[in-house]
């Protein structure tokens, strides 16, 4: 220390101090000392953070901190009596050695605990991220791996040409038949075309037109008896939506729904406000036996939501006596 302030402010008592005792026994004091505090860092560093790590409780802690304790005190009495020189002008006997050493080491434990906890906490936060992440990719694979499976079921191209076969056979014997079965090819190629989604998501006005043939073939499922609403707002243009979602909500009102009295009609809105999506759908409840529901629709959607939109969505359902409510409104297409 006395050749660094001599270095750093030349003065006459760092002089006497290095003049004092041989330079040889400086160097291998704090030589000595720079290794000490390195090793004496990585040791318990190291250990602490395993203990937390392993959610020790207080023994293991005392016992480690009592090993370090004596190797210490083995070190410093090996310095005291190999070079006296340095240490026995400051120190007059190996117990006041002692006793300086145990309080010069209470800091050092604070600081090397509180970096082991530090490491572990980042360390844990770090894991749980890479967990989330890994659990996000692992639904999103799942889900699309479901959707592809539903999707091999079914030759496209061959319902597709059958439909058309059976739509050019109808026309001469029922127009209201013709027009089923042509509704029911577009709802089809929309469900089955592998270029109706971009990153996951499909063009919000090919959603609506779904939702729009959705309608059409239950209206003329019941002779266009069914009292439905749908209204939408907004700038749709170069909008992005995942697909299915809107189609599923509105499916599911059809299906649990009283849509024959015209004072309760299905109700659907849907608003576009810039990069923001409102879809409202009411519904009033059948009367009598329900139909049975999984509700592995609804949970779908969640899940699809959370992977797509995160945070920047809010998904309400209303369960009423008479009526169901739900409510999505997405924040950022």
């Amino acid at each position: 220390m006395a050749f660094i302030s001599y270095a750093l402010f030349p003065n006459e008592a760092a002089m006497r101090e290095i003049s004092s005792v041989p330079t040889r026994t400086y160097v291998l004091r704090y030589g000595f000392g720079i290794l000490y505090v390195v090793l004496f860092f990585y040791f318990t560093t190291n250990y602490f953070y395993w203990l937390i790590a392993e959610k020790k409780r207080f023994i293991p802690y005392l016992k480690v901190s009592a090993i370090i304790i004596l190797g210490s005190f083995a070190y410093d009495t090996i310095l005291f009596y190999y070079l006296p020189e340095a240490l026995r002008s400051k120190y007059p006997s190996l117990l006041v050695m002692f006793f300086a050493m145990m309080i010069n080491l209470l800091p050092f434990f604070g600081i090397s605990l509180l970096i082991a906890y530090i490491t572990n906490l980042r360390e844990g936060q770090k894991q749980r991220k890479i967990l989330e992440a890994q659990k996000m990719q692992l639904e999103k694979e799942k889900s699309e791996a479901n959707l592809n499976f539903l999707k091999a079921q079914i030759n496209p191209h061959f319902l597709h040409n059958t439909l058309n076969f059976l739509y050019a056979k109808s026309i001469p014997y029922s127009p209201e038949l013709s027009e089923g079965i042509l509704t029911l090819s577009d709802i089809m190629r929309y469900a089955l075309s592998e270029g109706n989604a971009r990153e996951g998501k499909a063009p919000l006005k090919d959603e609506i037109e779904h939702v729009r043939n959705v309608i059409k073939i239950n209206q003329l499922r019941f002779s266009n008896n069914l009292n439905v609403n749908f209204e939408v707002s907004g700038i749709v243009n170069g909008a992005m939506i995942i697909p299915f979602v809107l189609i599923t909500l509105v499916e599911n009102a059809f299906k649990h729904g009283d849509l024959k009295k015209q004072e309760y009609p299905i109700d659907i809105k849907l608003n576009i406000n810039g990069n923001k999506l409102y879809f409202y759908c009411r519904n009033k409840k059948k009367s009598g036996p329900k139909e049975l529901s999984t509700g592995i629709g609804l949970e779908n959607i969640r899940k699809r939501l959370d992977l797509a939109y995160g945070d920047k969505y809010k998904f309400e359902m209303k369960d009423e006596t008479e009526f169901y409510t739900i409510e999505l409104t997405i924040d950022q297409l």
